[in-house]
């Protein structure tokens, strides 16, 4: 029996607390797909460990070894798709990448971004939530276009933030909400409900907000 399970591949440069979530996801039976590889572009990323242990190939393409940031995309590109994915899932993969390379995956390359974009693009999201006395914070799912965070967001969670926060205090925050959307988000998109068209997101042929979905 052919394997039909959309294939994935995760980028990731750290820990790895998004992969994790989604290899439990799968594990539980609620993701039908495959991880068919993990790239790092830092070799001590503790994810590659973490894709070892799920018995999932782990890759490092470390980007210091390049000279230029279109070497690097350009070899990881060939790397990815020596795997044939479905699709590419940026998981804390802190890189900006290329317009080449992401025109090459567009409409299938998804990143998570902690802030509720447009606000807070770029780094250190939680320390400008903070500075800028917000109320609430959180994170957003997106699809991937060459302007940077930019790309029409699938979902959002929110969460507040309390006068005595610190930075790691509301990124701990964010995180749970990440672990609990990503592997949602990848279940739509591996399903077939979820697509990117003229720059929108896609549910179930319904065009997403610009907040993206919402069950409230």
């Amino acid at each position: 029996m052919v394997n039909s399970r959309r294939r994935l591949c995760v980028l990731i440069s750290g820990n790895g607390s998004n992969l994790q979530a989604m290899i439990d996801s799968i594990e539980a039976g609620q993701l039908d797909a495959e991880i068919v590889a993990v790239i790092a572009n830092r070799p001590g990323a503790y994810g590659l460990t973490r894709a070892q242990e799920a018995n999932i190939e782990a890759v490092c393409l470390d980007h210091k070894a390049y000279p230029t940031r279109e070497q690097y995309d350009n070899e990881l590109l060939k790397l990815i798709d020596s795997y044939q994915p479905d699709g590419v899932v940026l998981a804390g993969f802190m890189r900006i990448l290329t317009p080449e390379f992401v025109q090459h995956y567009l409409g299938k390359l998804l990143n998570i971004h902690p802030s509720l974009l447009p606000k807070y693009k770029g780094l250190h999201t939680h320390q400008r939530a903070i500075d800028n006395g917000d109320k609430e914070h959180g994170v957003s799912v997106h699809f991937v276009t060459p302007e940077l965070d930019g790309g029409p967001v699938i979902i959002q969670s929110r969460v507040p933030v309390f006068e005595d926060d610190n930075a790691d205090d509301l990124a701990s925050r964010v995180q749970e909400q990440e672990r609990r959307i990503y592997p949602l988000v990848l279940k739509w998109f591996t399903a077939g409900r979820l697509s990117m068209k003229e720059n929108k997101a896609v549910l179930d042929d319904k065009i997403l907000p610009p907040q993206g979905y919402a069950n409230e």
